[in-house]
């Protein structure tokens, strides 16, 4: 089953076009960096919020490295079949910055990545790219999403959802109700 398709990919489509309110997502996050508010978003209720700093994570096959700046991951509290997180990582400036990170960081979200889709759009009234694709995670099949948001002053967030094959597609309005919650604090 391929999800963000059909009905759940209209809805999705919906939010980040800017034309469906938001649901009962009613508790507000700020992500912050260095003491500064770069943006914000609610969570959606029963939902658990992660947060982490800045970390570093080994490129198994590569032996490498990669700085991952703090990011914020929620999911259902009762299920692990959907997650979303939010990055804002630094000297990630532009759009196109954030295509070249996506591309970096891919292996650690998704295993053999397609992408099905992409589009430019406006996500809380700033410039967006979004990549829709499948792929797969702890080898199961997966749909996915990113979100490339141009925030002010040189920064980018990045969103990710990613949904295992068989997730209940009502998850969509949760994800929806997040991305049109987004705003900018700078």
């Amino acid at each position: 089953m391929r999800l963000f398709s059909g009905p759940l990919l209209a809805a999705c489509a919906a939010i980040w076009l800017g034309g469906v309110e938001s649901a009962a997502a009613d508790t507000p996050v700020t992500y912050t960096q260095d003491g500064r508010a770069l943006f914000g978003f609610n969570v959606p209720d029963f939902w658990a919020l992660r947060t982490g700093g800045p970390r570093e994570i080994e490129d198994t096959e590569l032996g490498d490295t990669r700085a991952v700046s703090r990011v914020m991951g929620m999911r259902p509290v009762t299920d692990d079949t959907v997650w979303m997180g939010f990055v804002s990582p630094a000297g990630v400036a532009t759009i196109e910055d954030g295509v070249r990170y996506l591309q970096d960081i891919d292996k650690f979200l998704v295993k053999d990545p397609t992408i099905t889709s992409t589009s430019d759009t406006r996500i809380g009234g700033l410039p967006a790219r979004v990549f829709r694709g499948t792929g797969r995670r702890e080898s199961k099949g997966v749909s996915f999403t990113a979100a490339l948001i141009d925030l002010p002053k040189n920064r980018v967030a990045v969103a990710v959802a990613i949904l295992r094959d068989g997730a209940n597609p009502d998850y969509a309005d949760d994800l929806n109700a997040v991305f049109a919650s987004f705003q900018s604090f700078q």
